[in-house]
């Protein structure tokens, strides 16, 4: 019987390989691999080579490029996102299975599903074409199906010109999808390089927009501006962030990349995932009862100055006293700060919070900080934000620049943003409170849930300005008699007279109009609050009020945007 010859050699392997052993010195014929394995060794490889391919982007080369520009790669962008491996969809995109310039996929992002899309312009400069608009739509559509938030990372060059009109198209069919999830989920544009065109349109119909400095957004580029209107201007004076952190174009300015990813990141944990859920909530070791002598002083030292209760008051002194643990997020802070947006936490649960910052133009709300306002007032009534509104207003600022501006129609959209709440919503009066302003502002009558007053409140029809003019007319006119008359017998005290007189007729104003009485009365103030006493009473009756309050999708369509 003959013995069989045996052979650690793979007997797949492709004829010349290494093996582990040396082959048999058996005359039996070594085993040819089938054609069939030869197809399958194939596929394989050309797998890991597809598979691989978006990943390496437009090469070493290029990457070393926008390492020059200080700026990263889209895949170390998302490193920075999450420190999880993501789950990449539609990786090669396009005629050249290359990925087509975007990068899709989804993240794992403090425990939560994230859709996510970027530009890598290493490829083609992040450039758009049909199939690039038709892959991004996508991605976009997938994020409201599933109910997840969105961040979208923006460094493109905008339009594939080779693609021709395919480019323009692939804008149009992002375009649609991102306007058509406004209001579904929140969605994060993160701006880095250079973006013009559609470049621009596109991210800024998300929720929110962040950019770093040394970065562009705008509809046409500085050689574009010079051509056609002859004015010579640089990319940061017509597109940077110092323009549209003012302008409203974007919400937040940070320095550089890192801080952009790590802002999103934040300003993520204070959304929920879709219209109808709530916001994560947080367990909070700050007491919600606590006592905080600190509000106590910033009013009692800013009232005890010479300005005595005309005295500027900055609002965020007063805001980080009453969430939780002293943290808040303020949107937009480079623009219109006579008004402060921002997210809170106030046991545990997001609060949006719209203030009145007497610090700057003596919180008088004007079409910027009434934009400013409205916007954010819509996204938190879309997304089942409650609201807490913190009133220090001597009003709508008049002049002929504001009633140019349109300051009517700013404030009625903020009116309207206003009446629209849903949402649990609650009013602090902390000083003034006047006119259309008053009664605008969230009054218990446009559908207040809640409005608590400080007992230096001044709830009025308007400021001893003007009020003593209406309520005090004749003993007005009788001071102005008697001065006229002093004056024109050399009485050398005639002035002193008059100003007393006139300080009295003010002084009877405010004590008499200028307090929260009447509006106790008329049952338009819930209740008055001590000062250092906010924290327990807002938190006690928001806990309540979202207990009975259950998260749902606006009925009909509602954008964030009007």
């Amino acid at each position: 019987m003959t013995t069989p010859a045996y052979s650690l050699e793979n007997p797949l392997a492709a004829t010349g390989s290494a093996t582990t052993a040396k082959p048999a010195t058996s005359k039996t014929p070594a085993v040819k691999p089938s054609a069939g394995a030869a197809l399958y060794d194939r596929a394989l490889a050309e797998a890991h080579e597809l598979i691989a391919r978006p990943v390496r982007g437009g090469g070493p080369a290029r990457v070393r490029v926008q390492h020059a520009k200080h700026r990263m790669t889209v895949w170390e962008r998302i490193k920075v996102l999450t420190r999880e491996d993501p789950s990449l969809l539609w990786h090669n995109w396009g005629p050249a299975l290359d990925g087509a310039s975007i990068v899709t996929g989804i993240l794992k992002i403090e425990g939560r599903d994230v859709a996510v899309y970027g530009h890598d312009f290493t490829v083609r400069a992040g450039s758009m074409d049909a199939t690039n608009g038709d892959k991004l739509a996508r991605i976009i559509y997938m994020a409201a199906e599933k109910g997840i938030p969105l961040i979208g990372m923006n460094d493109s060059a905008g339009a594939f010109v080779p693609a021709g009109v395919g480019g323009l198209d692939g804008y149009s069919e992002a375009f649609r999808a991102l306007r058509k999830i406004s209001g579904v989920v929140p969605s994060l544009s993160v701006m880095f390089g250079y973006n013009a065109g559609g470049g621009a349109y596109l991210p800024r119909q998300g929720s929110f927009m962040i950019q770093c400095q040394d970065t562009f957004i705008g509809l046409t580029g500085p050689g574009v501006v010079k051509s056609a209107l002859g004015e010579e201007v640089t990319a940061d004076d017509l597109g940077g962030p110092g323009v549209h952190g003012q302008n409203g174009v974007c919400d937040l300015v940070t320095d550089d990349e890192l801080g952009s990813l790590r802002t999103a990141v934040r300003l993520l944990g204070y959304l929920p995932d879709n219209n109808h859920s709530h916001a994560p909530y947080t367990e909070t070791s700050d007491p919600i009862d606590r006592y905080t002598v600190e509000e106590d002083l910033l009013f009692r030292r800013a009232f005890s100055t010479p300005a005595g209760m005309n005295a500027p008051c900055d609002i965020t002194l007063y805001l980080q006293q009453i969430v939780d643990h002293g943290e808040y997020f303020e949107l937009q802070p480079q623009r219109a700060r006579n008004m402060i947006t921002a997210f809170g936490r106030m046991g545990g649960w997001v609060v949006g919070f719209v203030a009145n910052n007497s610090a700057v133009s003596s919180g008088q709300i004007d079409v910027d900080a009434a934009e400013k306002a409205t916007r954010f007032i819509r996204f938190c009534n879309l997304y089942n934000i409650p609201i807490i509104f913190l009133e220090d207003t001597t009003g709508f600022l008049p002049g002929t620049e504001q009633e140019r501006r349109g300051i009517i129609l700013a404030g009625r959209k903020l009116l309207d943003a206003i009446i629209d709440v849903r949402t649990p919503r609650i009013t602090m009066i902390i000083r003034n409170a006047f006119g259309g302003a008053y009664a605008a502002y969230n009054s218990h009558y446009v559908g207040a849930d809640r409005v608590f007053a400080m007992p230096m409140a001044r709830v009025a029809v308007m400021g001893p300005g003007g009020g003593v003019e209406f309520v005090y007319k004749d003993e007005q006119r009788k001071v102005e008699r008697e001065y006229r008359e002093a004056e024109k017998a050399g009485d050398p005290d005639a002035q002193r007279k008059l100003d007393e007189g006139r300080a009295a007729l003010t002084a009877a104003y405010e004590d008499e109009l200028m307090n929260p009485k009447e509006a106790l009365s008329l049952g338009s103030v819930s209740s008055l609050v001590v000062p250092g006493e906010s924290r327990r009473v807002l938190t006690q009756h928001l806990e309540f009020l979202m207990r009975s309050y259950t998260p749902t999708a606006m009925s009909g369509p509602q954008r964030e945007h009007e």
